[in-house]
């Protein structure tokens, strides 16, 4: 990067965290509802007025639904926006509220597959994707008192990036950078931890080719290495989002399974497809709460050729 466009990128990271905080003090003010619907309202004026990945959501949704009419996949379009806005709404402001009350607006469906393997000190994977409000599903396994350790990407902007690890410090989540050594995580695991990791992002040349709405995607296969390796269980958490319930964020966990061949590489790709073919379900499900925004399926995929490599392999 060159020193002009350095300068330009720092200047728009500083003008982004600056309407970010505005945004968050907003969050720390307004009650709840306010807040979700200002956030589908940004949800929407980022989709429908900026345009921001709006190509990107229409060819991942033409991609996966090439049956449904145009009007529908317009429809879940604009649901993944203001989805999108809510989530981003709703994370910073349970970052401020007190356990007891992340409590009170979260309930967790399968607590065990989690809280058994802690309690005998054996660790846990929990693989999940982006859809619902997985910072808020995070948030409500952390407050009830489980201890975890969450993989993440750096964002680009480093000053959000800070303010998005405070927020989950905040909520009670340690938070690990996805390139540090794998063998970090099994030493969590040893210590009895849950290791969190969002499986549903593009891992390039360092990943297995696994369908994903009947189109190959590469996957990382770090969950089902790290499962085999330790012998920790492997579970799918989706932390769903309904903004007008009682209690809005319901986590569901699941145990992901398979019957080993004994052959370490073909049990990591059938743990990873597990879980791969688990997270499209409840996409299915529930298609306006997931981020279509981003870029699962490389562009050049789509056109016959190999992944665009990735300068670093994944967890």
């Amino acid at each position: 990067m060159g020193a002009s466009e350095g300068r330009r990128a720092r200047t728009r990271h500083r003008v982004e965290y600056a309407l970010f905080r505005l945004a968050a003090g907003c969050a720390g003010l307004l009650p709840g509802r306010w807040i979700q619907g200002l956030g589908a309202v940004a949800g929407l004026l980022a989709g429908g007025v900026l345009r921001i990945r709006r190509r990107v959501t229409r060819e991942n949704l033409e991609r996966v639904f090439p049956e449904r009419s145009p009007a529908w996949r317009a429809r879940v379009a604009r649901e993944s926006y203001r989805h999108l806005g809510r989530t981003a709404a709703t994370t910073f402001r349970l970052a401020r509220l007190p356990p007891a009350e992340i409590r009170a607006r979260s309930r967790v469906e399968g607590w065990e597959l989690l809280a058994d393997p802690v309690a005998r000190g054996e660790g846990a994977i929990l693989v999940t994707g982006h859809i619902g409000n997985w910072e808020a599903g995070g948030g409500a396994l952390a407050c009830r008192g489980l201890p975890l350790d969450v993989v993440v990407r750096p964002q680009n902007n480093p000053l959000f990036d800070r303010a998005l690890v405070r927020a989950r410090r905040r909520l009670g989540m340690n938070v690990v950078s996805r390139d540090d050594p794998a063998h970090l995580l099994l030493r969590s695991l040893r210590r009895g931890r849950v290791v969190v990791l969002v499986a549903d992002q593009n891992a390039h040349a360092g990943g297995l080719m696994m369908d994903f709405f009947g189109e190959p995607a590469s996957t990382a296969r770090g969950a089902a290495l790290l499962s085999l390796r330790s012998g920790a269980p492997l579970v799918l958490g989706v932390a769903l989002h309904h903004p007008a319930a009682p209690v809005p964020h319901h986590l569901v966990l699941e145990p992901v399974s398979i019957s080993p061949s004994g052959v370490p590489a073909r049990d990591v790709e059938a743990l990873t497809r597990a879980h791969v073919s688990a997270l499209e379900r409840w996409v299915r499900r529930y298609p306006g709460q997931y981020l279509w925004q981003h870029r699962r399926w490389p562009r050049t995929q789509a056109a016959g050729r190999a992944p665009e490599p990735s300068p670093r392999g994944q967890v």
